[in-house]
């Protein structure tokens, strides 16, 4: 189950940022402004955006990473909660990149792809406004508190499909890890988050196809980074999605 998170407080006297859009201040990537990070060349997942990988030698690399990733059958759903992966964009998962930073991580993933942030009044935490390009769709999204929930942080390896290829049987800070980890998490338009719900990539993908190859490759990296396997059937598609 993807987890859409609550909706920000508190808009009255922005704080505007115009020039920051992630954690550098070099603002994310706009619809082919060339700023859009190659998941190959970001392993971390902390700089801003999913670029679309084309060159062949780059298929080639995403292929050898996916092929990696272990498989097996889907177990069942039993006994799976949004909380046995911690309370909703915690700030205190260890092992992490920006945890204990004094701002929640859904707050961080705002900032971090956001461009001309917006803050609440007082605060360099709580995101009010900013644009957003959403690699899911290709959409630019002008994203304001009033419209909450048209901007939304995406798992890219959903809770709930790592909690049924294996995640059940891990201690709880590794699944906190999981649900806080940047490089699983993407803020992209809502109605194509939940259209995903928890899906692997067999049962959806992302409808801008240019962006598919990336989208499998950040999906292996999770997987190969947590130790999770795949069903056969995402690893096919994955792999199809990175063909030369």
């Amino acid at each position: 189950m993807v987890f859409t998170g609550s909706a920000l407080a508190g808009c009255e006297g922005l704080t505007p940022n115009a020039d920051r859009g992630g954690a550098s201040g070099s603002g994310a990537p706009a619809a082919g402004d060339g700023r859009a990070a190659n998941p190959l060349d970001n392993p971390d997942g902390t700089e801003p955006g999913l670029a679309a990988v084309t060159s062949g030698a780059d298929k080639d690399r995403a292929r050898a990473l996916i092929e990696k990733v272990a498989t097996k059958g889907r177990g069942p759903r039993t006994g799976y909660e949004r909380d046995e992966f911690g309370y909703a964009w915690m700030d205190t998962a260890d092992g992490v990149p920006l945890a204990r930073n004094g701002c929640d991580t859904r707050n961080d993933l705002l900032k971090l792809h956001g461009r001309h942030v917006r803050f609440r009044s007082g605060s360099d935490c709580v995101v009010v406004a900013m644009e957003l390009y959403d690699p899911y769709t290709g959409k630019d999204i002008d994203w304001k508190k009033a419209k909450a929930t048209e901007v939304q942080i995406d798992h890219v390896v959903p809770l709930s499909y790592s909690w049924q290829m294996g995640a059940a049987r891990w201690p709880e800070s590794k699944r906190e890890q999981l649900a806080n980890d940047v490089l699983n998490l993407l803020p992209v338009e809502g109605r194509a988050n939940s259209a995903k719900r928890d899906s692997g990539p067999a049962s959806w993908l992302p409808p801008n196809k240019k962006i598919r190859c990336s989208y499998a490759v950040r999906f292996a990296q999770v997987a190969d980074k947590y130790e999770l396997s795949v069903t056969t059937a995402d690893k096919t598609m994955m792999l199809k999605q990175c063909e030369g």
